[in-house]
C-alpha cells in the first residue's frame, strides 16, 4: 500500500543521513542550477514558490543523472523594508523571527525534496556575509562608481522617514503614506548614489548574447532606453543658454515651445513676477508625484508657461519657455523641443494650452501628429530632405555656430544606495568632523539595538546610538553613516556567495586565487528561474555588480546567467492572483500532509506549461495523488508475486526506450506537464501486462520519474533491490529495440484520393513516394504522366499532381 508520509520521510532522513546532494569541487562537467533566492516572510512558502523551485529541482537532478556536478544551492534575502515594518508592529528585534522564518522556510522545502545543498546556504544578514557586500561598495567607491548626492525622496514627516514608492497610497488625490495616512513630499537629501549609468552601454550591449525570454530583454532595453540625438543651445542672453536633447532635430522648425523640467535649474530665473505664483504652485504639486505618475503616456498634459522667452538657433523666432512634470532631470538635460505637429505627446500638450502647431512633415494636416518618413516642409533650407538627410544638414548648419552638438542619451538613472532604515547592511565609512570619508578597511557589524523606531530626523534609526555616531580613533572623532544599503544590494551577488562558501561556514575571499579557480569552475549560471517582476531591478543590479567585478578581474564572464526562464503564475482557484485580502492563498503544507510531496511537485508541473499562468485545482492534485498510488500498486503486484516472463517482449522493450527518448527530450525543452503524459501513457500501457520480461524497464520507469517525484522513484527502485537514485544514471537508448509506429496516409493524384498506404513517420518525403509509386492503383493513374509536383502534409496525405 502506497504511503506517502512513510516514504517521503525516509528517504528525506535518508539523503540528509548521506548528505546525497552536497556538491563536489571537481572537474567534471558542472550544471549551475539556481532559483531566485526567497525573503523568509512569515508567512512562509506558498504554492507559487513551489513551481519554480520544482523546475529547477527537476533539471538538478536530470543533470546528476547524466554525470554532471551540479551546484543547486539555496539562501535567504532576509534584510529590507518588510521585515523592518513588521518588527516595528509587533515590538519584535527583525533578527529574531527572521532566523525564526528561515526555520520554517528550510523545513518546508526540505519536506517537498528539493536537492538542495544545504552546506551552501547563504543569509544576506549573516555578518560572513556581507563583509563581501561591503568590499564590493568599497570597489565601487575606489572606481569612482558610488558617491553621496543630494536626490530627491519621499519624505514623510509624520513618520519621521523617507518611505519607498510601495509604501505610499493615494488618497482624495494626494499622496500620503500606507502606515497612518500621513502626506509624502518630494524632499532633497543626501544619498549614496551607485553610478548605474556608466555602465548603461555595457549592460545594454551584451543582452542579445543572453538566452532569455525576448520580453525580458525588452523590458531592460527600455529601462535603459539608449536614444542617439543631439544637444541644441537655445540662447538666453549673448552668454547663457539652455540646452536641450532631441533625437529628433530635423523638426526643429516646427518648434512652439521649449518645455523644461520643474526641477531645471534656471527655472527660477526664467519665470516671471506675473507667473510667480503659478509656476511655485505646479512645482509644489510635482513634487507629490512619482516619476513613474509623471511619465505615464496616457496622463494629463499639464504645464505652466514661465513668461520668459528663448531665440530659435536658426530664425531667430521668440520661443515660449514652459514647465511640465512629463520632463524628467534625469533624462537628457531636463529640457525639450516641443514640436506639436509631429509628437502625440507635444500635440496633446499644444492643443491644451493653445500653442502654435507648424507643419514640418509632408501629410495630411487634419492627420497631425505625422510621425512617419517624409519630405520637409515649411524647412528653410532643409526643404525637400527626408528625416535623415535633414539631421544631416541642420546639424552642419548648427555646429559650425557652435549651437549643437551629438549625443547619446539615457532614461537609465543612477541608483539610489541609502535607505533610512536599520534592518540592511551598514556602510563600511566614517566620517570626520568636516565630512571627510574614509573608508573602513574590516567588516562594520550593524550594531544590536532595540530601538529601531525612525529617528524623527532625516537619518536612519541608526542616528539615535550614541556609540555609532561618536568614534575616537588616534584621539580624531568620527561617525558612522546613520543609512543602510537597500533590500537589492545582497541578492546582486548572492550567487557568488554560493560558490565560496565552504562546509564549515566560512567564505572563500572574494578577490582571492581560490575564488577565481571557484568562479571560472562554476560560472556562469547555467538556469536561473525567477519572476518577471525582477526583470528591472535584481536581474538589472546583480548584471551591473557583475560586470564591474569582471572588468575588475575577479570573475571570468561579463554576464552572471547564461539562460533565465520566468515561470508562470499560479492562480487561485477563482482565477485571481493569490492574495490575503482575497482569501485565495494555499499553504503547501496542508497538501504535502494529506497528499504528498511528490504528488504536490508532479501536479504543479503538470498544470500546463512552465512559462504559462495557471488556476489552482485541488481535484487535479488528488488525481496525481491517485495515478501515483497506481505506479507503486502496479510495482508492488509484478514484484511480490515475481511476474517475470522469461520471453522476451519487444512491444515493452519498444515503448520503455521510447520513452527514455521522450521525457528527455520534453525535459531539455522545459515542458515537463507533456514529460509527465508521456509517462501516465506508458502507465496505462503497463497495468495491461500480467507479466515482464525482466525488471529492467520497471527500473528504467523509476529512474524517468526521479526528477518529478524523487520520494516514490527512491521506494520503487528500493523495491527492486538496485541502489539509490545518486548511483544510478540515466539510461541509455536502444534505438535498435524501437518498433516505429505506422500511420496511414490517403494518396491522391491531381488532388483525389486514389489509395491508402501505412507507413513510417520517419521516412523522408522521397522514401515515402517511392514506395506509392509501387501501389498498384497509383501505378495505373500515373502511367504515362510526369510527376510535375509533390505536395506532402506530414502525416496526413501527399498529393502527387501530374501531366
Amino acid at each position: 500500500m502506497y504511503n506517502h508520509k512513510k516514504i517521503e520521510e525516509k528517504w528525506q532522513n535518508y539523503w540528509e543521513k548521506n548528505k546525497s546532494f552536497v556538491t563536489e569541487e571537481n572537474s567534471i562537467k558542472k550544471a549551475y542550477i539556481l532559483d531566485m533566492f526567497p525573503y523568509p516572510s512569515g508567512a512562509g512558502l506558498h504554492v507559487g514558490h513551489l513551481e519554480g523551485y520544482t523546475a529547477t529541482d527537476i533539471i538538478s537532478r536530470y543533470k546528476r543523472l547524466k554525470g554532471y556536478n551540479v551546484l543547486h544551492p539555496i539562501g535567504w534575502d532576509a534584510f529590507g523594508l518588510p521585515a523592518e515594518q513588521y518588527a516595528l508592529k509587533t515590538g519584535n528585534h527583525p533578527a529574531t523571527f527572521t532566523l525564526k522564518n528561515i526555520d520554517n522556510f528550510r523545513k518546508q522545502l526540505k519536506k517537498m525534496g528539493f536537492s538542495y545543498d544545504y552546506d551552501k546556504e547563504v543569509n544576506t544578514t549573516d555578518p560572513k556575509f556581507y563583509v563581501w557586500t561591503q568590499w564590493i561598495f568599497k570597489e565601487l567607491y575606489k572606481q569612482g562608481l558610488a558617491s553621496i548626492e543630494t536626490v530627491d525622496v519621499n519624505w514623510c514627516e509624520g513618520l519621521g522617514t523617507v518611505l519607498a514608492n510601495e509604501e505610499i497610497i493615494e488618497k482624495d488625490g494626494q499622496k500620503v503614506s500606507e502606515r497612518g495616512n500621513f502626506p509624502v513630499i518630494k524632499k532633497p537629501m543626501k544619498q549614496w548614489v551607485l553610478k548605474i549609468t556608466a555602465y548603461a552601454n555595457k549592460l545594454l550591449e551584451e543582452l542579445d548574447n543572453l538566452d532569455w525570454p525576448e520580453s525580458l530583454k525588452l523590458l531592460q532595453k527600455n529601462w535603459i532606453g539608449k536614444s542617439e540625438g543631439h544637444n541644441v543651445k537655445w540662447l538666453i542672453s549673448e552668454n547663457e543658454y539652455i540646452e536641450t536633447f532631441t533625437t529628433r532635430l530635423d523638426t526643429i522648425f516646427g518648434v512652439s515651445a521649449i518645455v523644461l523640467s520643474p526641477e531645471h535649474p534656471l527655472v527660477k530665473k526664467l519665470t516671471t513676477k506675473e507667473n510667480k505664483e503659478d509656476v511655485e504652485e505646479y512645482i509644489k504639486k510635482t513634487k507629490l508625484k512619482n516619476e513613474l505618475e509623471r511619465t505615464q503616456l496616457n496622463k494629463d498634459k499639464t504645464g505652466v508657461f514661465l513668461g520668459s522667452y528663448l531665440k530659435h538657433p536658426i530664425t531667430n523666432a521668440k520661443i515660449p519657455v514652459w514647465i511640465a512634470d512629463y520632463v524628467l532631470m534625469s533624462y537628457g538635460s531636463g529640457a525639450v523641443m516641443s514640436v506639436p505637429a509631429h509628437d502625440e505627446r507635444d500635440y496633446l500638450f499644444a492643443q491644451k494650452y493653445s500653442l502654435n502647431i507648424i507643419q514640418v512633415l509632408e501629410g495630411d494636416k487634419n492627420s497631425l501628429p505625422i510621425t512617419s518618413d517624409s519630405k520637409h516642409i515649411n524647412s528653410d533650407f532643409a526643404n525637400g530632405l527626408n528625416i535623415l538627410e535633414a539631421k544631416e544638414k541642420i546639424y552642419e548648419h548648427l555646429e559650425q555656430k557652435n549651437l549643437a552638438s551629438k549625443k547619446i542619451s539615457f532614461k537609465l538613472r543612477d541608483w539610489i544606495f541609502s535607505r533610512q532604515r536599520y534592518w540592511g547592511e551598514p556602510f563600511p565609512v566614517l566620517f570626520d568632523e568636516k565630512e571627510n570619508i574614509y573608508l573602513v578597511k574590516e567588516l562594520v557589524e550593524l550594531p544590536e539595538t532595540n530601538n529601531i523606531k525612525p529617528s524623527g530626523s532625516t537619518e536612519g534609526p541608526l542616528a539615535n546610538i550614541e556609540s555609532w555616531n561618536n568614534v575616537i580613533i588616534d584621539g580624531k572623532k568620527y561617525r558612522h553613516d546613520n543609512n543602510v544599503m537597500p533590500q537589492w544590494a545582497g541578492s546582486s551577488w548572492y550567487y557568488l556567495a554560493y560558490i565560496l562558501k565552504n562546509p564549515d561556514g566560512s567564505y572563500c575571499p572574494l578577490n582571492s586565487d581560490e575564488a577565481k579557480k571557484r568562479f571560472d569552475n562554476w560560472l556562469p549560471v547555467d538556469l536561473y528561474i525567477g519572476g518577471q517582476e525582477h526583470a528591472v531591478l535584481h536581474l538589472l543590479y546583480a548584471r551591473f555588480w557583475h560586470r564591474f567585478l569582471y572588468d575588475l578581474g575577479i570573475v571570468p564572464t561579463k554576464e552572471p546567467f547564461a539562460k533565465l526562464i520566468n515561470q508562470g503564475l499560479i492562480l487561485g482557484p477563482d482565477g485571481q492572483k493569490m492574495s490575503k485580502s482575497l482569501g485565495n492563498v494555499i499553504n503547501p503544507d496542508e497538501l504535502v500532509d494529506e497528499y504528498g510531496a511528490d504528488a504536490l511537485r508532479v501536479y504543479e508541473m503538470f498544470m500546463g506549461p512552465l512559462t504559462d499562468s495557471k488556476a489552482w485545482n485541488t481535484d487535479s492534485l488528488n488525481g496525481m495523488k491517485k495515478w501515483l498510488e497506481k505506479i507503486y500498486n502496479i510495482f508492488e503486484n509484478l514484484i511480490n508475486n515475481n511476474k517475470i516472463d522469461l520471453e522476451e517482449n519487444k512491444e515493452l522493450d519498444s515503448k520503455i526506450n521510447k520513452l527514455i527518448l521522450e521525457v528527455e527530450e520534453n525535459i531539455n525543452k522545459y515542458k515537463f506537464n507533456i514529460a509527465i503524459s508521456k509517462m501516465m501513457v506508458f502507465i496505462n500501457y503497463l497495468s495491461t501486462l500480467q507479466k515482464v520480461s525482466s525488471f529492467y524497464a520497471l527500473e528504467i520507469f523509476s529512474i524517468l520519474l526521479s526528477p518529478f517525484a524523487p520520494h516514490i522513484s527512491e521506494e520503487l527502485l528500493s523495491m527492486l533491490g538496485q541502489k539509490d537514485l545518486k548511483q544510478m544514471h540515466w539510461p541509455f537508448v536502444d534505438h535498435n529495440k524501437i518498433i516505429q509506429d505506422k500511420i496511414s496516409i490517403g494518396v491522391q493524384i491531381n488532388g483525389k484520393v486514389r489509395a491508402q498506404i501505412e507507413i513510417n513517420p520517419e521516412w523522408s518525403e522521397d522514401e515515402l513516394v517511392n514506395e506509392v509509386l509501387n501501389i498498384e492503383n497509383v501505378k495505373k493513374w500515373t502511367k504515362d504522366q510526369k510527376i510535375v509536383k509533390v505536395i506532402y502534409k506530414e502525416g496526413k496525405i501527399l498529393n502527387l499532381i501530374v501531366k
